[in-house]
Formats: C-alpha cells, structure tokens, sequence
C-alpha cells in the first residue's frame, strides 16, 4: 500500500493519547488530511478535538490502516472495535508495547497484514526513534509505515520480533533513563551548593546538548567521553565513580525492562 491508497480509504487510529497526538499531529501537516482520519477515543482531550478530524463517528468499511495506540492493558477491551477490519488488505499497525504479531493474527485473523512497531515519546518533539517489524502480509507496507513515523523522527528495521523486546528496554523506555539521569545530575548539582533552578537548568542542557553532538558527531560516543577528559582532571574524578557502577546498573535496567515487555506479550 501507498500514502495516495491510504488517503483514499483513510487511517483509522485505536486510541490517541500522548503517543498517538504526537503521530498524529506530525500527519496533520501534511501527509494527511483531517478528513482522512478516523479517531476512536472514548475521553478525546480539547486538542484532539481541534483537529477536526472524524472522531468517534463510524468507521469506513475497509480502511488503509488501523493504528493500535492504546495501552496494552486496555487492549482487550479496546480491540473488538476494530477486528471487524481484519482478513482483507487493511494494515494492522500497532505501537502497542509487547503486545505480538501473533496476538493480533489471532484477533484479527490469518493474513491479516500487521506491522509492529516501537516509538518513543521523543516523539513530541520529532526527535523520536521507531523500530518496525512486519509479518509477511505486512512485508509490502513497511515503505508506508516507516514514511508515516518519519513525521515525527527516524525508524529502523529489525530483522525479527525477537529483537522488540530489547528495542522496548533501550528506546522504548530509555527517555525515562535519561530524564531520571537529568533529575539525579541537578539534585547533585545542588549538593554542591548551586540553586534548584540553576542546577536543573545546567542538567537539562548539558544532557540535551550531550546527546544532539553524540547524535551528530562522526565520531562515537567512546572517543566523545575521551575527547573531554583530561588526564589527571575533574571528568576524570568524576568518570572514576560513574564507569565502576553505571555499566552494570545500565545492564541490570535494560534486562528489566525487556523481561517486562516479554511478561505483556505472554
């Protein structure tokens, strides 16, 4: 399927939280148009009601797509909504995290295209990473998906589902590390008598300016770290402490958080 299709027989979105109004605010300027998004929210927030787009009215009998944004724990109750759309060529796609392939063939039945995918709330800002991985009916539409969350960052393609649990531990719930990394760096800063404020402010900017030259730079984040630290200096000091622990603690939350996402998708 391609973006003229998918205008023409419209997007259907299960959901539309924080998510989901990111992804869809990114397609609103310019990819698609409100008329061409159908919306089921039961609590549509006042922004989501500004865009004019069809929201809670009845669906189109055989929509392009069906974007799955709801929590996995509401999801039993959400997806009878929608399987009615399954068995022909309407595209599951769905961020739902740990939720499987499998599971939505089993709601929505045996050859129904389905693309799994991973954003992450960067989104918001356009700043997000996406991993997609497709069943084989969903294999013709990856084009599609990964040009639709282009609006609202990068994508990437795994070469199975396996990998989606770990993709969920690092991308999937990494901003939590780097905002709670954030929170733990100010309230130092102001152990070592700097104001509230002014220590969350220097936190704020030295993590985001880190990670933009990181992104940015050719070269990788290893030789970065080096290229700051003088012999004998404060990073040094500093780095002496973080690197005896930070590797393993970094370890032991990834594994956590990818044994939860293998826990949703049981």
């Amino acid at each position: 399927m391609d973006m003229d299709a998918l205008k023409h027989r419209g997007l259907v979105m299960l959901g539309c939280g924080k998510m989901g109004s990111a992804m869809l605010e990114g397609w609103l300027k310019g990819a698609l148009d409100p008329a061409e998004v159908w919306v089921i929210d039961p609590n549509p927030s006042d922004e989501l009601r500004a865009t004019d787009v069809r929201l809670n009215e009845d669906l189109p009998e055989a929509p392009g797509m069906v974007l799955i944004a709801v929590k996995p724990q509401l999801l039993d109750d959400a997806l009878p909504q929608v399987t009615h759309l399954g068995g022909g060529d309407t595209v599951v796609l769905s961020v739902a995290a740990g939720v499987t392939i499998a599971r939505y063939a089993q709601d929505f039945g045996d050859g129904t295209p389905v693309i799994r995918a991973m954003p992450n709330t960067p989104a918001a800002v356009g700043r997000g990473i996406t991993a997609l991985v497709a069943n084989e009916g969903g294999q013709g539409s990856l084009d599609l998906a990964a040009r639709l969350l282009d609006a609202v960052g990068q994508t990437v393609r795994l070469e199975s589902e396996d990998q989606m649990d770990a993709v969920t531990a690092v991308s999937g719930s990494g901003p939590a590390y780097v905002f709670h990394m954030i929170e733990a760096l100010a309230a130092a800063g102001e152990a070592e008598g700097l104001s509230a404020d002014l220590a969350m402010a220097l936190a704020k900017a030295t993590v985001g300016g880190a990670g933009q030259l990181a992104e940015d730079s050719p070269k990788d984040p290893g030789t970065l770290r080096a290229d700051v630290t003088s012999p004998n200096g404060t990073t040094e000091a500093g780095l002496e402490v973080l690197m005896e622990s930070l590797p393993d603690l970094m370890r032991r939350t990834v594994a956590a958080a990818a044994a939860r996402s293998r826990e949703l998708g049981a």
